[in-house]
């Protein structure tokens, strides 16, 4: 696994997304000129938070998720509401979040050096990468130059965000609408490799998969009495771990856990019921295999491209909290 992980890391740094030097007005080196040091910068911010807190790796890469399933990646997830509207931010899905000490440490780095050139948005794609590589992650190259929104929704984000109840064809459809492929989705799924989930996620499918009182036939039996030993009918307080012994390592066990049936969302177990993703888990079970790594930072690459604002577009906020 330490070998296979090595030799991705250097494989996509060097070669993965060269391809994509150029899409809809991004690009790899896009502020070379008025702001040279802008990776060094946000690397650094990443660091100093999670090399002392690597459970923010997480939420983080979810961030940048987040942001981009709603309105295209233009930094809306991290507007504060106002008086008159209730953002992203606040939408119930959001509300795990945590991290925004990181961006606004960047951003503020970044003030200060080239004032007014980097965006949130790009900000929030570099994190989500230096996140994912500082605890035994890829890295790969981020395609930058977006700017930022003014426009933040709380419905959009309740209405537009996958969840961890949809079955198979409505994250096709939701991942498919904004130009991601199935593959982008079971890679994208892998995610799940980091972080912690509210056992109100998957609760139903201990105690009332279909309004009977009885448990989900695609979830392991062993699996779900062992989670009843953490989560009481109805508990929307505690959390247990996605990736069960390895949740803050960045690693290719998720896959082994659904094909074990022990993924927690129904929107792991699904899948296995689709001939193209079932096949991606399972050639992902042998680490010497696996292609996970390499495809998690083209799938990123390709997600980071939704609906980006470009040239005179946005705007580039002085505070990523608010419009300017």
């Amino acid at each position: 696994m330490a070998t296979l992980k090595f030799l991705s890391i250097f494989i996509i740094y060097f070669a993965i997304v060269l391809g994509f030097v150029n899409s809809q007005g991004i690009e790899v080196g896009f502020y070379k000129k008025t702001c040279p040091n802008v990776e060094k910068i946000v690397k650094k911010a990443v660091v100093d938070y999670v090399s002392i807190a690597p459970t923010l790796a997480a939420p983080l890469l979810r961030m940048h998720f987040h942001d981009c399933f709603v309105r295209g990646c233009d930094g809306s997830v991290l507007l504060n509401s106002t008086k008159s509207n209730q953002a992203e931010k606040d939408a119930i899905a959001n509300l795990s979040l945590r991290g925004f000490q990181v961006i606004d440490a960047a951003k503020s780095a970044l003030e200060k050096q080239c004032p007014g050139v980097v965006s949130c948005a790009d900000i929030l794609a570099l994190v989500a990468r230096d996140a994912v590589s500082l605890i035994n992650g890829p890295t790969w190259q981020v395609p930058l130059g977006r700017r930022d929104g003014r426009v933040s929704i709380l419905s959009e984000a309740t209405t537009n965000l996958p969840t961890p109840f949809d079955n198979f064809t409505t994250l096709k459809t939701r991942f498919g609408s904004l130009g991601l492929s199935v593959k982008d989705l079971v890679v994208l799924s892998g995610g799940h490799t980091l972080g912690v989930s509210h056992c109100f996620s998957f609760g139903s499918r201990m105690y009332n998969f279909t309004g009977k009182g009885d448990m989900d036939p695609n979830m392991d039996k062993k699996y779900i009495a062992q989670l009843k030993t953490k989560c009481k009918p109805n508990d929307v307080t505690t959390t247990v771990e996605m990736d069960p012994g390895s949740f803050k390592t960045f690693d290719t066990d998720y896959y082994t856990l659904v094909s074990k049936k022990r993924g927690l969302f129904v929107s792991d177990a699904t899948l296995l019921t689709d001939k193209q993703t079932k096949a991606y888990v399972l050639a992902q079970l042998s680490s010497s295999g696996s292609t996970f790594f390499e495809d998690f930072g083209v799938s990123m690459v390709n997600m980071g491209k939704i609906g980006v604002l470009t040239e005179k577009s946005g705007e580039i906020r002085k505070k990523c909290a608010f419009i300017n």
